[in-house]
């Protein structure tokens, strides 16, 4: 989104530079997230970015799901829920971490079980391809006829 900024302004916004410094992020992390829609700059008449003050904490939602491992797609989606122009609530973070708790706990599910499984594999030299539940789980790949095969897990 480019606008011009208009008269008065000036003392909401912030330029790239201080919200970096503010945020902790970098000014090139700041230019991805504006180019894969998580948030967005207004243009001064001499093409400068200019920032709300509520992008400091869309900044802070974008390192909190992406800590938690929530994808960058899901994040702009959520984010797109959000009123533009104000700074997220309690209630909006409460409403958008609500959205990531199953896929959460379905990741820390297949970790755990990845995690146990691990113990298997020593001394396995993954020779019994039959046998592997990580790389063959149930000899999926047995069911497709001989020869070799490459199967990566739908849920890995």
């Amino acid at each position: 989104m480019k606008t011009t900024r208009t008269r008065g302004t000036k003392a909401r916004e912030l330029g790239v530079g201080e919200v970096a410094a503010r945020s902790g992020v970098a000014v090139s992390a700041l230019h991805f997230y504006e180019k894969k829609g998580l948030i967005h700059s207004l243009r001064t008449a001499g093409n400068q970015r200019r920032y709300p003050r509520d992008v400091l904490r869309r900044v802070a939602v974008i390192k909190v799901a992406q800590r938690a491992g929530i994808p960058l797609a899901a994040v702009r989606e959520a984010l797109d829920t959000l009123p533009d122009g104000r700074t997220p609530t309690a209630a909006d973070w409460s409403r958008l971490s609500r959205r990531w708790h199953a896929d959460l706990d379905d990741r820390i599910a297949r970790l755990t079980r990845l995690r146990d499984q691990l113990d298997g594999c020593i001394g396995c030299g993954c020779l019994s391809l039959k046998a592997c539940p990580l790389r063959n789980p149930e000899d999926a790949l047995g069911e497709e006829g001989p020869g070799p095969r490459l199967l990566e897990p739908a849920d890995a």
